[in-house]
């Protein structure tokens, strides 16, 4: 078995909380928008980071971590710091009163923060192979939706 490290309890936590925070910005972005195709995928993309965070929890119970017990009081300012530049946050007021287009804005905001803290967990030389592999699918899952939500606000 692997060492597991801070380093790597850490990336856990981020990126479960992350994909929960993303789950409910989708789910919201879905009650926002106008478009039933849009409406359709934005759920879908919810399910898809409620499953990730899901994936996460599992793997690190594997390794002896539970990501929500793993807070420290230098995690929550950073977590609080974090929350406010994930692009999420503004779901809300992008939704009140305004388009397709900007509630996809949002989302591809929360999507490029999601990316830059996968990138961040995958730069660790720490990170165990399984979960490597786990960490590197989610990004490009991610990724692909990002392009998706980028290509869809265009075309609005």
């Amino acid at each position: 078995m692997a060492i597991i490290t801070g380093e790597t309890a850490r990336a856990y936590n981020d990126l479960v909380e992350i994909n929960k925070t993303a789950a409910k910005g989708y789910q919201e972005a879905a009650e926002g928008v106008s478009s039933p195709e849009l409406k359709s995928k934005l759920s879908q993309l919810s399910q898809q980071r409620a499953q990730f965070a899901s994936e996460l929890t599992q793997h690190a119970n594997q390794y002896g971590i539970t990501p929500q017990d793993e807070t420290t009081v230098e995690g929550v300012v950073a977590d609080a710091a974090a929350a406010v530049h994930r692009g999420w946050i503004n779901i809300k007021s992008a939704i009140t009163g305004q388009d397709d287009s900007a509630i996809l804005g949002e989302c591809e905001t929360g999507d490029a923060t999601a990316l830059s803290s996968y990138e961040t967990a995958l730069k660790s030389r720490e990170l165990p192979t399984e979960a490597r592999t786990v960490i590197e699918k989610q990004h490009g899952e991610i990724l692909s939706a990002k392009n998706w939500v980028t290509q869809q606000k265009g075309s609005r």
